[in-house]
């Protein structure tokens, strides 16, 4: 039974079928938030309950899989994630229609990330960049403090609207990131001193270009690193159980294949030099 279901959850069918219930499940889900005829309603909840009982088999055959250890199916994230998820739903006191009942339902969509190893190489990059982002949001609160004291001072008495409080100050620098209203607050600006200007496009300088640059780059290297460590991931596997990752058994099979295929040119190159030279004899 055990061999029989790695067998099955190793297959490519396995997961497409999961990935396409998993789809079928989140169209049920949005069918429901639009008006539909009472009539429709068993068939709703009955396919609701098909759904339920797909994901029990399949995290069922996930654990069988492991054998007389079925304790290791909770050292992966991804599956103690997957078993949460569909165990939830069978929690009692969640029935009909309620809203920790719907959240969970649509957690269920998420588990659309385990079968993409792009999506999980993302969502990895993103997890591992909440270091650099948290400073980043550091940095940005001071900048937004500085800049709406500053904008509270020289605007507060002439746009108390937008200006009037740190609150509002603020806000306005927060919408400005956008840039859509800049025209219409150098305008503004521009009626009051012509330094004005200066607060504005150092904001945009500063804010604007530097700033999202900087998330930028902390996304984009936390997703170079999440790539690196897949990349060790995948090397680290040895299935075949001889000492030497699969990885480097491919890369070795190909190297192997490259010099068969050049000892095999230049075997066909010496005897077509024989042929000619006993032809050139005759």
């Amino acid at each position: 039974m055990a061999r029989w279901c790695h067998r099955v959850v190793e297959s490519r069918a396995f997961d497409v079928t999961i990935v396409v219930m998993i789809g079928a499940n989140a169209i049920l889900l949005a069918v429901e938030t639009y008006p539909y005829p009472e009539s429709a309603q068993p068939l709703l909840h009955g396919l609701e309950w098909f759904f339920r009982l797909v994901f029990v088999a399949e995290i069922v055959i996930r654990i069988l899989a492991y054998g007389r250890r079925p304790q290791d199916f909770f050292k992966h994230g991804w599956n103690v994630f997957d078993f949460v998820v569909i165990a939830a739903v069978f929690i009692p006191g969640l029935h009909g229609d309620t809203a920790a009942l719907r959240v969970i339902r649509m957690a269920r969509v998420v588990r659309l990330v385990r079968f993409s190893p792009g999506l999980r190489t993302i969502l990895a990059a993103l997890l591992r960049s909440l270091p650099g982002v948290g400073g980043f949001l550091a940095l940005t609160l001071v900048t937004l403090y500085v800049y709406g004291m500053t904008g509270w001072l020289i605007f507060g008495p002439s746009d108390p609207e937008q200006y009037g409080t740190l609150g509002r100050a603020v806000l306005t620098l927060f919408v400005l990131l956008s840039l859509e209203t800049l025209p219409d607050l150098i305008a503004k600006g521009l009626e009051l001193s012509p330094w004005t200007l200066l607060y504005y496009v150092s904001y945009v300088l500063i804010t604007v270009n530097l700033l999202i640059n900087i998330l930028i780059a902390v996304i984009v290297n936390s997703m170079e690193e999440a790539r690196r460590l897949e990349l060790t991931e995948h090397l680290a596997t040895d299935e075949d159980r001889d000492g030497i990752p699969d990885e480097i058994d491919r890369i070795m099979i190909s190297q192997r294949l490259d010099d068969l295929r050049t000892v095999i040119t230049e075997l066909e190159r010496e005897l077509r030099i024989d042929r000619d030279e006993g032809r050139t004899r005759t």
